[in-house]
């Protein structure tokens, strides 16, 4: 009997595939693509979800004057943006690759289906997964959280700018310090960010097994993780 293979659900930062976290860095997305080609023929099979804040960041700036709803479709369209980038860069490295959105965009991308985007996993193709849930109000945080219970991934890998989770915002605290593990009741207790509240209760209430979080920064990370380095944070039931 073939071993099953393992399933992970990559989310990868928006802002660090831009040039300064700003719209597109070709060689950001070639070093990536590259790192995801790298981690399929390791043995796994990929799903990714890219955020969108090197295009449009949330409500925040111009987003701040408009409706609430209108700037998440506008967050939604940006992720969709980074996922068409990412397959045109992983199929001319020779990569099977599929964007599935979860906002019907027919002549773009694939509407998201489970037992399409199961099929096309098992089959070798690295599936993107672009505009979140579908829904304002809900994270990319939240849509790979869905999207990994969903397709029933064994872990997911939360590839960031800073290097694991951290007690307070290191950005702006010089005393903040790593966490190395933590459950996901304490993530919400502590009102850790590496994800927004709502996506640790779904973790938390179906007890997925593992997320990493650790830095994207250098792109081998990905393979290191996958190989078992310990870098990061983990988060576990």
């Amino acid at each position: 009997m073939t071993e099953k293979k393992k399933r992970v659900i990559l989310k990868l930062s928006g802002e660090a595939l831009g040039e300064n976290g700003r719209l597109f860095n070709h060689k950001a997305f070639e070093s990536v693509a590259r790192t995801l080609i790298a981690a399929q023929e390791s043995g796994v099979e990929l799903a990714v979800v890219i955020g969108g804040g090197n295009v449009w960041r949330g409500r925040r700036g111009a987003a701040m004057c408009m409706g609430a709803v209108a700037a998440d479709q506008m967050g939604m369209l940006a992720t969709l943006q980074n996922c068409l980038y990412m397959r045109d860069t992983l199929v001319r490295l020779g990569a099977r690759a599929t964007v599935m959105s979860a906002v019907d965009i027919l002549r773009f991308a694939e509407a998201y289906n489970t037992a399409r985007a199961d099929e096309l996993l098992a089959g070798g193709h690295i599936v993107l997964l672009a505009c979140g849930t579908g829904n304002p109000f809900f994270s990319t945080d939240s849509a790979v959280v869905l999207r990994a219970l969903e397709l029933n991934c064994d872990e997911i890998l939360m590839a960031k700018n800073v290097d694991g989770v951290y007690s307070t915002d290191p950005t702006c605290d010089p005393n903040a310090e790593l966490i190395r593990e933590a459950t996901y009741d304490d993530c919400v207790s502590r009102d850790l960010r590496a994800m927004d509240a709502g996506a640790f209760v779904m973790l938390r209430d179906n007890r997925f097994p593992l997320v990493r979080v650790f830095a994207l920064e250098p792109a081998d990370n990905v393979l290191k993780v996958l190989s078992g380095d310990p870098m990061g944070t983990v988060l576990h039931p």
